[in-house]
């Protein structure tokens, strides 16, 4: 199988992935996405199963074969760029380069996966083993809607793959933090700045004696981040603010961590008199950790790798992904078989084109030699 010549190809097909934009929010722009995809998935033989959404994008299912035991590919049709975003950050080649929104992130991995699908029918080579793709819609604002479809779908499979992308030097990721959000609310009673302050019970002010807390919850030797990304509150400068409210990241490496940080949020007690506060928020990624299980996941990978010439590395990353609700399950789950590059979530967003051929390379040996 040499994928290089068929990178014209591969980079025509993300460009139509590319240029057919579809923000997390936007149902209909994900669906156009998911029509393509399912196309070229059917195109190559796929029975196909949609799983409709009301507000998000249909997720879909393509499968080769039957049974369980099988490789699971995951996939996100999703960004999270909004619609108009080509008219200032187009779709371009560039030197080994390929630019525009979400070509990194993540529909790089996209068109690598139908490319070794395709590749290993023409050559006859399939498993004999079920082969099944998930494109879901919303990864990029948590998974909420798809997760169940994924755990469920994940413990029919022996191994699951992540096309995610790449570390910028092609590393493959074998832990990821996990992802948590909190959102704090402090209230207290308004009144007017000048002529009543003393009546007033200042929630910006309580929430700033908050922040301090929080932010010392983090643990850098344990891996552990807290980092509280918005704030909002007040209406004017001349009124006391009776509201506030923050949201805050949670990263963590172990999940022995979480329960140490979601008792001391939960245990947050107000510091100014006539004041309160309101916690809500959960984990909403569970750590997949470089443990023993992954470490024989990638140790098998990096042999059938270098049977077909490719070199792996094993990297991490503090991002979350869908990957994260597979490692709880004890399944063999491999993520960053993407495209390698950087700038996701950037206007810098752009990938390595001939990584495109090399990962391809690689995800059609695991499916092939697994």
């Amino acid at each position: 199988m040499n994928f290089k010549k068929q990178l014209p190809a591969m980079i025509s097909f993300l460009q139509q992935l590319v240029e057919t934009e579809s923000p997390t929010n936007d149902k209909k722009a994900v669906d156009r996405v998911g029509a393509i995809l399912a196309e070229a998935s059917q195109n190559l033989g796929a029975k196909l199963t949609f799983h409709p959404q009301e507000k998000h994008g249909d997720h879909i299912v393509a499968k080769w074969g039957e049974g369980e035991n099988g490789i699971l590919l995951l996939g996100h049709m999703d960004t999270v760029f909004p619609v108009g975003t080509l008219e200032t950050m187009p779709f371009y080649e560039k030197d080994d380069k390929v630019f525009g929104p979400g070509v990194f992130d993540m529909k790089g991995g996209l068109v690598i996966t139908l490319n070794a699908i395709g590749a290993l029918r023409e050559a006859g080579e399939m498993p004999d083993c079920p082969v099944t793709i998930l494109f879901t819609s919303d990864e990029e604002t948590g998974s909420a809607v798809s997760r169940t479809l994924i755990e469920e779908m994940a413990r029919q499979a022996k191994l699951v793959l992540v096309l995610e992308p790449a570390l910028h030097d092609g590393s493959l990721k074998t832990w990821r933090k996990g992802v948590g959000n909190f959102i704090l609310r402090a209230h207290g009673h308004a009144s007017h700045a000048g002529g009543a302050h003393a009546k007033g019970r200042n929630a910006i002010e309580e929430m700033a004696h908050q922040i301090l807390k929080i932010q010392k919850l983090t643990d850098y030797k344990k891996g552990t981040t807290l980092s509280i990304g918005t704030i909002k509150g007040g209406t004017a400068s001349n009124v006391i603010p009776d509201f506030a409210e923050i949201d805050i990241d949670l990263r963590i490496t172990g999940a022995d961590e979480y329960e140490r940080i979601a008792t001391a949020i939960n245990d947050l007690r107000p510091v100014l008199d006539g004041t309160s506060l309101e916690v809500t928020g959960e984990l909403n990624r569970p750590p997949m950790p470089f443990d023993a299980a992954m470490e024989a996941t990638f140790s098998k990978t990096k042999a059938i790798a270098e049977k077909v010439g490719i070199t792996i590395k094993a990297g991490g990353s503090g991002g979350g992904s869908d990957g994260n609700f597979i490692a709880p399950l004890g399944i063999s789950v491999l993520d960053g078989l993407g495209a390698s590059g950087e700038g996701a979530h950037s206007s810098r967003e752009y990938i390595h084109k001939e990584s495109l051929a090399e990962k391809a390379q690689l995800v059609a040996a695991l499916i092939r030699d697994w």
